[in-house]
């Protein structure tokens, strides 16, 4: 097992698992990207996915906005379509467009084309690679934040073949195809499991899962083709990770405008419920102090728009809503690329000015 140097902040562990902290940590989902200039410099001499797979110019972007902010986490720099491409299918970063897959599945027949039992650490270990670098580079001074989509955002960008508003392709398939949806969300939960379980191996300190269109699901097809992979996906990666003799982690579970499903997902493993912007900060808190669960979020992004008055004044009221204990401060989503820098700093300093304070 790889040595580390110890760790210095440890605000977003203890907040996950709802323990008094000093202050209220914060991050911001995508906080290393397009709106970094120092991002965009990478970026124009490297393809998209290069930097993905190049664990030395992954550690650095991962590491670019720690230089800039105080912020209390960082989080691999990755992509969640690197499972899609372990699965043998290619997938095309294309400027004003996103992610391409040139060859989307069409038909259930499609799923035979796939590598359903790959090798994670030899398809992934660049991802694993660029962890245990991280860790190292970071000295301790704030956890390291390991990632994965969920089934069913990974399925809809597979059928789909971009992004969609409506991800109709995909969501047919669930009405058309039900059986074979759920072969391929569950060959696709297998390999999250081993992915997340690679991370933790390699250095990752809390995961966090992306149901990043969960909210294109209706409340019965999200029960149906999204929730139990969501739960099996916790459980199991906190049974193999014991199992293995490994310290399991914190987990937290982004469901993307999923309100409807919010007491759903207090009742799993997950230690921590990420939520959006359109989720009531109060309302949350009450169904996941029930359960002694840990809640993240959930400034609406936009709000980097305004003015540095108005961020800390927004900031204020919302950490207020949300109370000290158990919680964790991020955006209700992920920076925008065309954001200041200088505006997420502002928001991270408001989070620790309003909050160091508080009685926790």
């Amino acid at each position: 097992m790889t040595s580390f140097p110890p760790l210095k902040n440890d605000l977003l562990l203890r907040a996950a698992r709802c323990e008094k902290v000093e202050r209220i940590p914060v991050w911001a989902m995508r906080q290393a990207g397009r709106y970094l200039p120092e991002f965009r410099e990478v970026r124009s001499k490297h393809d998209f996915f290069t930097i993905c797979r190049t664990p030395e110019l992954a550690c650095e972007v991962t590491m670019q906005p720690l230089r800039r902010m105080d912020l209390d986490a960082a989080i691999i720099f990755s992509d969640i379509l690197v499972i899609p491409q372990a699965l043998g299918m290619t997938v095309e970063m294309k400027p004003g467009k996103g992610p391409t897959f040139p060859g989307p599945l069409l038909l259930p027949e499609d799923i035979k084309k796939l590598n359903t039992t790959p090798d994670v650490t030899a398809e992934l270990g660049y991802v694993f690679e660029a962890i245990t670098l991280t860790r190292q580079k970071l000295e301790g001074k704030v956890p390291l934040i390991g990632f994965s989509g969920a089934p069913w955002t990974l399925m809809a960008y597979m059928i789909e073949g971009q992004s969609s508003s409506t991800f109709s392709k995909a969501r047919a398939w669930l009405y058309k195809y039900p059986e074979e949806s759920k072969s391929l969300l569950g060959i696709l939960t297998n390999v999250i499991i081993d992915y997340l379980v690679g991370q933790v191996k390699a250095g990752a300190q809390l995961l966090q899962l992306f149901e990043s269109h969960a909210g294109i699901l209706g409340a019965k097809t999200f029960n149906e083709f999204s929730l139990p992979y969501l739960k099996l996906i916790a459980s199991k990666v906190k049974s193999k990770l014991s199992d293995a003799g490994h310290a399991t982690v914190p987990m937290t579970v982004f469901a993307k405008d999923a309100h409807y499903a919010l007491e759903d997902l207090v009742n799993t493993d997950y230690d921590v419920i990420g939520l959006d912007w359109t989720i009531d900060p109060i309302m949350a808190s009450k169904l996941a102090s029930s359960k002694g669960k840990a809640l993240q979020g959930n400034l609406d992004p936009a709000a980097l728009y305004g003015s540095e008055e108005s961020i800390a004044s927004l900031t204020k009221a919302m950490v207020k809503q949300f109370g000290t204990r158990g919680y964790i401060a991020n955006l209700g989503h992920g920076m925008y690329p065309d954001m200041v820098p200088e505006h997420l700093k502002k928001f991270v300093d408001a989070v620790h000015t309003c909050s160091e304070n508080s009685e926790n």
